[in-house]
């Protein structure tokens, strides 16, 4: 098993193994629809062509492959890593692990710690000094397999559709809006009355 960076022709392989690994986290949901084939190129190949992402294969050389060549390999692995921005403005450029996928039936091979080697390998490229990799709090294998290659707990990452975040702003925003005062007619002025001069007064 060898690690090589995707090709545009890999599309097929990456795409069942991001629908494996949207499986196993329980968003079955986002798979309900076929993404349509020329999007889907489309953006693997802008991802292919970004330079501050890299997409890794590992893969299983085929029985008459020859040295480097791809005929007759599967694919068992897949991690798109890429550069941290706030993390280069910051002069601490730190790589991401996103995706880090197994196929299921080549876990516990040395697959993920061969994706995890590559990604070592971007970092130095890229003079990060540090690796994050997003797991999700519920996936319990995972959360076992990158404790155990040293990664602490960093942070904690939520989402959200696009409409409910959509709805949610709409409700914030009305409830800032400034209550307007109630309307008050003219005010009237009580007339002055002033005392009538006295007796005394008046002789005087």
């Amino acid at each position: 098993m060898v690690t090589r960076t995707a090709r545009p022709d890999d599309l097929p392989a990456v795409l069942a193994l991001v629908r494996q690994h949207r499986a196993d986290a329980h968003a079955e949901e986002v798979l309900t629809g076929q993404v349509p084939g020329a999007a889907a190129a489309a953006g693997f190949r802008r991802l292919l062509a970004a330079t501050d992402h890299r997409v890794v294969l590992a893969v299983v050389p085929g029985p008459n492959a020859t040295a480097g060549g791809t005929e007759g390999e599967t694919a068992v692995g897949l991690a798109i890593l890429g550069t941290d921005p706030l993390s280069v403005l910051l002069g601490i450029p730190q790589v991401t692990v996103d995706n880090l996928v197994v196929h299921r039936a080549h876990r516990r091979r040395g697959v993920g710690a061969a994706l995890l080697a590559a990604a070592a390998a971007y970092a130095r490229e890229t003079g990060a000094a540090h690796v994050v990799a997003a797991v999700g709090g519920h996936e319990a294998e995972r959360q076992r397999f990158f404790a155990r290659m040293g990664f602490a707990p960093l942070t904690t990452r939520r989402i959200v559709a696009l409409e409910s975040l959509t709805r949610s702003l709409t409700a914030w925003q009305r409830s800032w809006l400034p209550i307007p005062a109630p309307r008050r007619g003219p005010v009237r002025r009580r007339p002055v009355v002033r005392p009538l001069p006295t007796a005394a007064g008046a002789e005087g």
